[in-house]
């Protein structure tokens, strides 16, 4: 695959170039927040960017609220084909959510906020596909693309062909990537509101404790700090001594030993907000205001990390 930047705050409704096209293996993650007034969205990948006719969509993902449903279809030669519908809604209005579209020889395997979904059997060839397509009441932080990453001692095929979604080896030995801890980034920019940091992986199944840390030079702005010894999630931050911790958790703790995660930070103009897995859990008020100054991202503890972005 020839590599592919990411769309990052992207207008939408949005189109944009899948550069060297879907190929087997490929992770195209879409991450962003429902709006409150959201009837309908859709991801379609697609067979270029045609409007008149339309071009052939090889998957067309759509969740519709109206319905109560998501509806998974293909569109060619001008027509739509047979929709497959499911009637559980796992996305919510004014929340954040991370889909990932796993792409592999005979279907695209969908993930929402780390949790299996369902899968989709291609009816449309993968080589034709080169367009990603977007559009609806929703505000997307990033659209990013993964190229297929093996392991020793597993097989070639990054994301194996199943009959039911349940069958679907979450956490066996190939996953799309896998960053090493401690991880380290310069957050280009530093922060400012609507600033969104975004951090997915698994919970080892005898974590202790893991940690994210929001930076500037010396200083810790914001320090994250789940811990399943005491099964609550620290916030705090650190200018020389470490201030006062914060640690109610108003839904309980919302990580679990041994399963996936995402964390949602965003950035707003007197607060973090954090999300878990889709699901919104607290507010930090920012101790360092001079938001740009924040700029390095550090995480490291008890998980394996799958997914940054920053």
């Amino acid at each position: 695959m020839i590599f592919q930047p990411p769309y990052y705050k992207p207008t939408v409704p949005f189109s944009g170039p899948i550069y060297g096209g879907l190929k087997d293996g490929i992770t195209v993650l879409v991450a962003g927040s429902v709006l409150k007034s959201c009837r309908r969205f859709q991801v379609d990948f697609q067979c270029g960017n045609c409007q008149v006719p339309r071009s052939d969509v090889a998957f067309h993902f759509n969740v519709r609220f109206d319905e109560n449903c998501i509806v998974c279809n293909s569109h060619e030669k001008g027509g739509w084909q047979e929709e497959e519908r499911k009637y559980d809604m796992v996305f919510q209005k004014g929340h954040p959510f991370e889909i990932r579209f796993l792409v592999n020889i005979s279907s695209y395997v969908v993930l929402v906020d780390g949790n299996l979904y369902l899968e989709f059997k291609h009816r449309i060839p993968l080589s034709r596909v080169d367009t990603i397509g977007i559009s609806g009441e929703l505000d997307v932080v990033s659209i990013s693309f993964q190229n297929p990453v093996s392991y020793p001692g597993c097989s070639n095929s990054v994301f194996p062909t199943f009959s039911q979604p349940s069958a679907y080896p979450i956490g066996q030995c190939i996953q799309p990537q896998i960053y090493p801890l401690p991880y380290r980034a310069t957050i280009y920019g530093g922060l400012f509101p609507s600033k969104s940091i975004i951090v997915s992986g698994s919970v080892s199944p005898s974590a202790q404790r893991f940690h994210i840390n929001l930076k500037a030079g010396y200083d810790t702005a914001f320090h994250l700090n789940p811990r399943f010894d005491e099964n609550v999630i620290v916030r705090n931050s650190k200018f020389v001594n470490w201030g006062s911790e914060e640690r109610h958790l108003p839904c309980g703790m919302p990580l679990l030993r041994g399963q996936p995660f995402t964390i949602w930070i965003q950035c707003e103009g007197h607060c973090f907000k954090v999300a878990v897995n889709g699901q919104h859990q607290f507010a930090y008020n920012h101790r360092m205001h001079n938001l740009p100054q924040i700029n390095l991202l550090e995480v490291d503890g008890d998980i394996t990390l799958a997914n940054i972005q920053a």
